[in-house]
């Protein structure tokens, strides 16, 4: 596999990073940092502690194409948010009965997550508040989108993007629907979000409630 010589050790340490960025950014007092499950939560917690404020997570599900789901043909947020990419719908004619299937699974997943994470905690209040949305990469921005359209619906103050990785033209779009992007590595040649990082071990749920034990 190809592997970029800027590439980040892993996961925490492109988290540090990206902090560095963020402090220049100099996001207020209160911002409050959410994490896309699994992969944003170690980036997150460095990002979190850099900027002494709190951590929490915001469950998105990717809506993987029939037959392809590694393909996304969309996303699915808390708060009843669903995204599409129009042009995989219609180059791959995909019918809505279709999609309504592959939301309903994940709508199951999300929900699982939610409880497996929070333990019936709520989710903080966004409102008139700065959220850094974290994840540990770009590639299509489905996920994302969905999360900042989510996030939205509560009224923040300001949504800012933050991921160590992302293909630059994910990058430029996510700018028309948050209010801040920043990616701290838009390779010309961007093929996954792996390539990036030499250790890309899976997170489990285990060690997403860990970090988020270790920071509250």
């Amino acid at each position: 596999m190809f592997q970029d010589e800027r590439a980040f050790s892993n996961r925490r340490e492109a988290g540090r990073e990206l902090a560095r960025l963020l402090l220049n950014a100099r996001p207020s007092d209160d911002a409050l940092v959410l994490a896309l499950p699994r992969g944003g939560v170690p980036v997150a917690f460095e990002i979190a502690l850099a900027l002494g404020a709190p951590l929490d997570v915001f469950v998105v599900r990717k809506l993987g194409t029939p037959g392809h789901p590694e393909l996304a043909m969309g996303a699915i947020a808390s708060g009843g948010v669903r995204v599409l990419n129009d042009e995989v719908v219609q180059a791959l004619a995909i019918p809505p009965h279709l999609i309504d299937a592959v939301a309903e699974r994940e709508q199951l997943e999300l929900e699982r997550r939610e409880s497996a994470y929070r333990h019936g905690r709520p989710l903080p209040s966004l409102r008139d508040r700065t959220v850094v949305l974290v994840d540990d990469g770009l590639a299509t921005g489905s996920t994302m989108k969905a999360a900042v359209q989510a996030v939205k619906q509560q009224k923040p103050a300001r949504v800012i993007v933050a991921v160590p990785v992302g293909a630059p033209e994910t990058c430029r779009a996510l700018r028309a629907v948050a209010d801040e992007v920043i990616c701290a590595r838009t390779p010309a040649h961007f093929s996954a979000v792996g390539e990036w990082y030499r250790d890309f071990a899976q997170i489990t749920d285990d060690e997403v409630t860990a970090l988020l034990s270790v920071h509250r």
